[in-house]
């Protein structure tokens, strides 16, 4: 079995979980957006219809609405991916009679923190039917779900693509492609890097697989690669990107076998190598579980939000910022006209305040206002110098209002800032009324 080279090692702590929290579950559905970790229904003694939200900084978690008519209902082996704000959510319904009369698409939107209809083509008969532990992955505009566990069918090789702009679904395997690709596949995993879909194992029928797939989504062309040194078979088992590599964890030969191996593929020289663990350092072992990663050097599970009002502050450079003297809508409270007020007073001088990073995971000094006043005076858009002399605002509560505004800005954009981490939410085995398991996995490297 081949070992990847000691410079890299991987080292695994259990995060404790304090409540209000999820209890612990399997075959249940995660992404990350903006700096948070959302889960989604799953398994413990019965099919779960919960939805949560996991601050990774604050280590806190929020449970979210998963009532009304636009909110799924319990679900099991389905995907949940995220892109521009909204949380996409398909299959895993429970096999019923209305089934096939209902569609098995749901959608979140993180700003509003609520369901919201699909506003797609779902009266369309191209549109995939509910399915189970089939695989969901974002590429580029398009959402990719390739096969699952379909009712009286068993498992399909059904490859969908979901515009994201145009909300239309379109078949990528037609009858000629039926005999290239994966085959029939459920309980596999399957992660996107650049224009290409990776996807590794499952269960063809009640058959475990070790094969080894990749997308092009340039030509619309599968390609089968050598896994002569790679895992064993597997299903239940979960893939991320990782830099220019795919990391591949857990799984089985079936749910009583969990394994907690811990594997790399490096694009670049399309070979396979077991990760060491350091010492002391125990990994679980997991199947039907989630992994997330999070940071710079983690690209599958997360989306940059692209609805930003206004630049950033880059490198030091200014940028326009947003003068809270002006009324601001609370977007997170929906459309019901709330406005944001506060009155200055022109005594109050904010180059006494100190403030610290709450953080633990940030370590950055206290800024000097004072030095920094004249370049953010420059960065005022006329919006704002028209209403600074309206509402009498003084360049110190200018200034204020800024850095505030700036540090409530920072930590919501969490996301570019965070280290990087691979986290394993859940999966089995596990323990019935007890938070939900999670491990935090770091890789070394010299």
């Amino acid at each position: 079995m081949p070992v990847m080279s000691q410079s890299t090692s991987s080292l695994w702590t259990r995060l404790p979980q304090s409540r209000p929290s999820p209890f612990d579950r399997y075959k249940h559905a995660c992404c990350s957006y903006d700096g948070h970790v959302y889960i989604l229904g799953g398994r413990a003694n019965s099919c779960l219809r919960d939805f949560w939200r996991y601050s990774v900084v604050c280590n806190e978690w929020t449970e979210l609405n998963c009532t009304g008519e636009a909110a799924p209902e319990e679900l099991e082996e389905h995907s949940m991916v995220a892109h521009e704000g909204f949380l996409y959510v398909f299959g895993g319904m429970l096999d019923s009679a209305y089934t096939k009369w209902r569609c098995s698409f749901w959608v979140f939107d993180t700003a509003k923190q609520k369901w919201v209809p699909f506003q797609g083509k779902t009266s369309s008969p191209q549109m995939p039917s509910n399915r189970k532990g089939h695989s969901a992955v974002v590429l580029g505009s398009d959402m990719l779900v390739y096969g699952g566990f379909v009712d009286m069918k068993g498992s399909s090789q059904d490859f969908w693509s979901l515009d994201f702009d145009t909300t239309a679904w379109s078949l990528l395997n037609g009858s000629k492609q039926a005999s290239i690709g994966p085959g029939p596949r459920h309980s596999h995993s399957a992660m996107a890097n650049q224009s290409c879909m990776y996807l590794f194992g499952g269960l063809k029928g009640l058959q475990e697989q070790r094969d080894f797939w990749r997308w092009n989504s340039s030509n619309h062309t599968w390609s089968s690669l050598k896994n002569k040194s790679g895992p064993s078979r597997l299903m239940g088992h979960s893939a991320v990107a990782y830099k220019d590599s795919m990391l591949l964890f857990g799984g089985g030969r079936s749910q009583n076998s969990p394994k907690n191996w811990l594997w790399r593929y490096n694009f670049t020289s399309e070979t396979w190598g077991q990760v060491p663990i350091l010492l002391g350092s125990t990994p679980p072992d997991k199947i039907h579980h989630c992994c997330i990663g999070l940071g710079p050097s983690y690209t599958s599970n997360t989306s940059s939000p692209s609805s930003e009002p206004q630049p950033r502050l880059l490198d030091g450079k200014a940028r326009p910022f947003k003068n809270k003297c002006f009324p601001a809508p609370l977007t997170f409270l929906g459309s019901d006209g709330a406005i944001e007020l506060e009155t200055f007073s022109p005594e109050r001088s904010y180059a006494s305040i100190q403030r610290t990073q709450s953080s633990e995971l940030y370590n950055s000094k206290e800024r000097s206002m004072r030095k920094e006043a004249p370049q953010i005076g420059s960065c005022l858009s006329f919006e704002n110098k028209a209403f600074r002399k309206q509402w009498s605002c003084t360049e110190e509560d200018l200034l204020r209002e800024e850095e505030e505004e700036e540090e409530e800005e920072e930590e919501g954009d969490i996301a570019q800032h965070l280290p990087d981490l691979l986290l394993v939410l859940g999966g089995r085995p596990c323990t019935t009324h007890c938070p939900i398991s999670i491990w935090q996995m770091t890789l070394t490297e010299s």
